[in-house]
């Protein structure tokens, strides 16, 4: 797949110099480092891929982006373009500038674990999003000492006036993106989430790899 096409991204769109992307393979994650001011964009390049999505700040991990925190401040369930995610102490890291995939991101779902994958019924090791998060963490010599909420990126979980939410289906188109600012030198890191039993990769249980970039 070109990818690049699939995207429609102007890669000298910003600071006059080329874009290139990032891959988080299908069911694995990735991590990468942010300097203030740049801007981290997130692909589903297939349209059927969640990609969840931490950020912590670069100088101490124990402060990361929170949802309780986030939802608190911009006073919804799901941001949008202009509103800030903020920290666990209360500080803005990341803001949403652009977004083209017409899904509400979920911050209320908690990331996948194994013990998750144990009460939908598997018995065996299934890959998973906490795991992915150190995963790509430890590729930058990062270790933090607990699963922070995540921002579930193309996850589309509706919810209902009287408080009920449901597993729905992926409705991004694909190569749409959301683009963030970074309010903070941060570490973003991100997984494909291996979610094949749920449908919110798609009724058909198949992950996909996606893409970012940092420009």
């Amino acid at each position: 797949m070109d990818v690049a096409g699939a995207v429609g991204l102007s890669w000298r769109a910003r600071a006059e110099e080329p874009v290139s992307l990032v891959t988080i393979p299908a069911r694995r994650g990735k991590a990468a480092r942010v300097r203030a001011g740049q801007h981290v964009r997130v692909v589903n390049t297939h349209g059927t891929q969640v990609v969840d999505a931490w950020a912590f700040n670069a100088h101490d991990p124990t402060e990361w982006m929170a949802m309780e925190a986030s939802r608190a401040w911009f006073l919804k369930l799901a941001a949008a373009v202009g509103d800030s995610f903020v920290t666990n102490r209360r500080r803005p890291i990341l803001t949403l500038v652009e977004d083209t995939s017409g899904c509400a991101h979920d911050t209320l779902m908690a990331p996948c674990d194994p013990d998750r994958y144990g009460l939908l019924g598997v018995k065996d090791y299934h890959d998973n999003c906490r795991d992915n998060l150190h995963a790509g963490l430890a590729e930058l010599g990062v270790k933090i000492p607990a699963t922070p909420p995540s921002l579930n990126l193309f996850m589309n979980i509706p919810w209902t006036p009287d408080g009920r939410l449901t597993w729905g289906e992926p409705v991004s188109a694909p190569g749409s993106w959301a683009l963030f600012r970074a309010d903070m030198d941060l570490i973003v890191a991100f997984s494909a989430c291996p979610q094949d039993i749920l449908p919110i990769n798609g009724l058909s249980g198949r992950t996909t790899e996606a893409h970012f970039s940092i420009e």
